[in-house]
């Protein structure tokens, strides 16, 4: 299995009718840390609890970016939504709006049920490309786990009769009638990309308004196969000994930047020409050219002293983009790849 399947079954704790789900809490647990918290047990609901989860689901109009956090256990989350989520939680706004649109037949900025499970389907291909080449690999009991059928009965079309989720009564209503407009789906990964990013700041802000610029490298070296941490760790106690912090709004933004990246590299391509190392205000001109985001003077600096290990004020193009892209893909990294769980009834 790929190590997206892997790491779903590594954080999933719920089961209906054959097939694992994550719950809101899971979900928060897959992208901010490295291996559940404790052994998972796979609960198996009864069509009376889910029932129930779907029916106190708030409607789109009411989304926040606590969603997650008020819903912890009363969600269900397939493995194909996860997939889309990460792809939310990775991705620039524009991609989504082209995406959106392509679906749009009458141009009236509305998406349907049915369409938007085309539209989900899209992106859970794009992201999960192994699925072809590996589903020879995959039994019937996995199958059955992550889409709901055995591999046997797999199907190219959408199933509009498929099991509802926390995420398809959120978007259309408990009848699954209702239309899904962009302004709301536009506000939807907003709030997600900043849910997760508050979860992440807070764990380290302890309730202040700002973070050592120490822990915000720490949080951009998370999930990454940087050997030496401590290292870049030091530069920065060396380089920046007098703690000024990093806002969360600094830290979001950054992380907004990093979603940009492929249009980051091309800008710095430009620059970067004769295989150089670039400065802070070249770098500052590349983000602002590549994603209309102002970077704080001090966010840029600090960056630069994490990478700089020349200490000569100027950062590697290479290193710096393949360790932040790295940090981009960090939904695929699972410490337990053969991990499995047990289903208990009740």
């Amino acid at each position: 299995m790929s190590s997206f399947e892997n790491r779903f079954r590594l954080f999933s704790s719920v089961e209906y009718e054959g097939q694992l789900y994550m719950t809101p809490l899971n979900f928060i647990e897959s992208v901010t840390l490295n291996e559940p918290k404790s052994r998972r047990i796979w609960k198996s609901l009864s069509k009376k609890e889910l029932e129930k989860i779907l029916a106190d689901t708030p409607p789109v109009w009411k989304g926040s970016s606590n969603l997650f956090r008020n819903l912890r256990e009363r969600g269900v989350i397939s493995y194909t939504e996860y997939l889309f989520l990460l792809c939310i939680l990775t991705k620039p706004h524009a991609g989504f709006k082209i995406a959106f649109n392509m679906f749009d037949a009458d141009g009236n900025q509305m998406v349907d049920k049915r369409e938007f499970l085309v539209l989900e389907e899209i992106f859970r291909k794009k992201k999960d490309r192994k699925e072809v080449a590996e589903d020879g690999q995959r039994s019937d009991q996995q199958s059955l786990q992550l889409y709901g059928h055995r591999k046997s009965h797999a199907h190219n079309h959408v199933d509009e009769n498929m099991t509802d989720t926390t995420l398809m009564v959120h978007f259309f209503g408990k009848k699954g009638k209702a239309e899904l407009n962009f302004e709301d789906f536009y506000k939807f990964m907003d709030n997600l990309q900043t849910e997760m990013l508050e979860i992440e700041f807070l764990s380290y802000s302890k309730g202040m308004p700002t973070i050592s610029e120490e822990d915000f490298a720490r949080i951009l070296l998370r999930y990454t196969n940087v050997d030496n941490i401590s290292g870049y760790l030091e530069n920065v106690r060396r380089s920046i000994p007098d703690e000024k912090g990093i806002t969360f709004e600094e830290f979001r933004s950054f992380f907004q930047f990093l979603n940009n990246l492929e249009d980051f590299t091309i800008a710095m391509q430009m620059y970067n020409f004769a295989n150089r190392s670039i400065g802070q205000d070249e770098f500052t001109r590349a983000v602002y050219v590549a994603t209309d985001l102002k970077l704080t003077r001090h966010v840029v600096n600090t960056v630069f002293k994490i990478f700089d290990e020349d200490h000569d004020d100027k950062l590697s193009y290479k290193e710096f983009i393949g360790i932040m892209k790295d940090r981009l893909h960090r939904g695929e990294r699972v410490r337990q790849p053969g991990a499995d769980c047990t289903v208990v009834r009740g």
